[in-house]
């Protein structure tokens, strides 16, 4: 046991004081003269000794209450493990704060990174003298080091700003560990200043955060709570388009989501583009009524652009505390229609009816909206062809061909393009299509044809991480692939190296299947696309029959592959690498990276290369790719806050003890709480306030005794 003020132990000498009142103040007995003196002496004698034992316990009493008194004025504590039994110790101390994006949450005129600031000034002064001190805060990057002095950290603090792209505070306390590990002081201690929201304690990363806080030993870990109990805050989910390069003949969609924390409340969403200027321009409006724990969906559709880069930006109408989940950014492209070559056995019109239909309705193209510009010509023909001229060639239901045609196509692919196969009942002889130059394309040895004319094979998809599958994510429960049976289809005797399996059927046999091609790619389906159910000649499948709209959709989705409109990013996450790809024609030795900020950055490109890496993603906006000259280049991107960021829902004090596990932590709110931590986790749990309440209820105890024995 540990005192505060051990001095003041020296008052327990007063306990002499209610003795000597006590016998001073004793009252004497006073003679009677009685005739029944026998019966007086008797009742003198009983009550001398009761008022000898009420004088006792009322002395009892009153010393009990100075030596209490006392004693707890000394402030003595009990001394609990890992403390050091004084608060003048210098100590190693990591103070941690939480500077994501949601910290940006405004609250009686002060986001929460401003009161964690606060906080932590205050907390700074507290600090013992000769204390190692060091500032980290969720940016990544940062590096864990002890400031040189008070003055620098105090200067750390007061610079701390939000970041687009923030790290989870369990890595930043592993780091905040291992730099404490290093101190030669015996006292450690780990100060993380949070609003406790969700998105920054991951539980996944809790073991490390444990296993490397046991290995320093004696360490305090202080959780300061600068978050609001009941926020309020509406804010936009992840932005969606349809596609990020479409047709200058298409639509675009653009998909998000209202969410709310706290009250209902209807709220208006807008629509913006950017012109040509750089000025928004609103395109459209929507109001949505959001709700606590729902996730309301918002969508837009805009068509009719003109060709090139296009930017713009969703936002929430009004204000509320946290304003960075109130808009959502997004790029897109837009360009001409894409032209595609159509080969088939002739009658070529007759093969290629479905697949034509699919990706350029006759209704579009009358219209002049259809996303693809379909050449269809006969297989003889290919030979002839120029096809640089075409974004794609699709082969359907092809017969054997002569390996010059062959290598055209695999040298076409090499380039950067797309080459899809349909194999079906032509597929014979298999020499053709076993030969090396076929086999540049296709992804294996034809081996037999299966049949299966139970109806009961389809396909099935695994997963939907496929860009030509994703469309289906959202959806994977409803589409009725099972009413689109496959009869016959081609079974492969062994696939090449790096082919994948795209789709497979029911039983697992591949489907259709992908191969890389140079700098382009090749696709391959075991079945056709263009049988007709007759009477004569049982089809190989059902895929284009009737209500087909899983196949339109696959379909334009493996036409959009191939011509690479699946390919091409321009949103991402704050800190993701961007890429941009560069036309060779107009490759430049330099570009001109604007910010959202409005600030310029000249970026040296590497001549002969078609991709440019751009790493300064650290700022949330629309950023713009340019560079002068002739055929200048105008290119861009977006960027914005990973959904977890600006999460305000808050984990509980349960599930902090989880992430914490075997750590002792100490939770508060307030300055008090804080102090009455530290002092608890230095010197030990102080006795003072139990030895005052025991001192207030023998006072009331003797004030009662010494009332009641009085009156009497």
């Amino acid at each position: 046991m540990t005192f505060v003020h051990l001095s003041l132990l020296a008052g327990t000498a007063l306990v002499a004081l209610p003795i000597v009142l006590h016998l001073i103040m004793r009252r004497r007995p006073i003679r009677l003269e009685f005739p029944a003196l026998m019966f007086i002496r008797k009742r003198h004698d009983a009550n001398r000794r009761r008022l000898r034992l009420r004088h006792l316990l009322l002395l009892l009493l009153r010393a009990g209450v100075i030596a209490l008194l006392a004693f707890a004025l000394a402030r003595p504590s009990v001394k609990l493990p890992g403390a050091t039994g004084t608060q003048e110790a210098p100590v190693a101390a990591a103070m941690v704060f939480d500077a994501a994006p949601h910290t940006q949450y405004r609250h009686e005129n002060q986001t929460r990174l401003e009161a964690a600031g606060d906080l932590g000034q205050w907390l700074l002064m507290q600090l013992p003298e000769q204390s190692e001190i060091a500032v980290l805060d969720t940016r990544l990057g940062s590096a864990a080091a002890f400031s040189p002095d008070r003055g620098a950290a105090k200067d750390r603090i007061a610079r701390l700003i939000s970041v687009a792209n923030s790290r989870s505070l369990p890595e930043t306390l592993v780091a905040a560990a291992k730099l404490l590990k290093s101190s030669s002081l015996s006292r450690k201690e780990i100060y993380v200043f949070t609003d406790l929201s969700r998105g920054s304690w991951p539980l996944k990363q809790s073991a490390a955060l444990q296993k490397q806080i046991e290995t320093i030993g004696d360490c305090g870990v202080y959780v300061v709570d600068v978050g609001v109990a009941d926020p309020t805050d509406y804010g936009l989910g992840e932005t969606r388009l349809s596609t990020e390069v479409l047709s200058s003949n298409g639509t675009l969609g653009i998909e998000s989501g209202l969410s709310c924390v706290g009250r209902s409340a209807k709220r208006n969403v807008e629509l913006y583009l950017l012109d040509d200027d750089g000025k928004p321009q609103k395109r459209s409006e929507q109001s949505v009524e959001a709700a606590p724990g729902e996730l309301r969906p918002v969508e837009f559709r805009i068509g009719g652009l003109e060709p090139g880069t296009h930017q713009g930006f969703l936002r929430i109408v009004g204000e509320d505390g946290l304003a960075a989940d109130d808009v959502r950014y997004f790029t897109f492209e837009v360009k001409p229609a894409w032209r595609l070559l159509l080969a088939a056995p002739k009658p070529a019109k007759r093969y290629t009816l479905f697949l034509a239909e699919a990706l350029a309705p006759e209704i579009y193209r009358r219209r002049g909206v259809a996303r693809f510009d379909c050449d269809i010509c006969d297989l003889d023909s290919v030979a002839e062809r120029p096809l640089a001229d075409y974004a794609a060639v699709c082969l359907l239901d092809p017969t054997p061909l002569q390996p010059a045609v062959w290598k055209k196509l695999a040298d076409y692919a090499a380039e950067g393009h797309g080459v899809a196969i349909f194999l079906g009942r032509n597929a014979l002889p298999l020499d053709s299509f076993n030969e090396p130059q076929a086999q540049e394309l296709l992804p294996g040895k034809l081996l037999r044809q299966a049949r299966r004319p139970d109806g009961e094979l389809h396909l099935a998809p695994r997963d939907f991480q496929h860009p030509i599958l994703a469309v289906f994510r959202g959806r994977s429960g409803s589409v009725p692939w099972e009413m689109f049976p496959v009869f016959r289809y081609w079974e492969l005797d062994q696939t090449a190296k790096g082919v994948g399996v795209v789709l497979p059927f029911n039983d697992g046999r591949p489907a259709l299947l992908e191969r890389t091609v140079g700098r382009g790619r090749a696709l391959t389906m075991t079945t056709p696309v263009s049988d007709r159910p007759n009477q004569t000649q049982k089809p190989w499948n059902l895929l284009p029959v009737g209500e087909a709209w899983p196949f339109m959709i696959l379909a334009n989705r493996m036409a959009s592959y191939l011509v690479g409109g699946s390919d091409e990013h321009f949103n991402y996450l704050a800190g993701q690498t961007a890429v941009m790809r560069l036309d060779p024609a107009q490759q430049r030795r330099g570009y001109l990276l604007f910010t959202p900020d409005g600030m310029s950055t000249p970026y040296p490109a590497v001549l002969d290369r078609r991709e440019l890496p751009i790493t300064t993603t650290d700022q949330v906006g629309n950023y713009r790719l340019l560079s002068g000259g002739e055929g200048q280049v105008d290119l861009g991107f977006s960027v914005n806050y990973a959904p977890k960021q600006t999460q305000l829902e808050r984990i509980t004090e349960g599930e902090l003890s989880g992430i914490f596990g075997p750590v002792k932590y100490r939770l508060a709110r307030t300055r008090q709480q804080i102090d009455r931590d530290i002092s608890a986790g230095r010197v030990g749990r102080e006795l003072f306030p139990p030895l005052i309440l025991i001192v207030a209820l023998i006072l009331a105890l003797e004030s009662f005794v010494s009332n009641r024995f009085y009156k009497e």
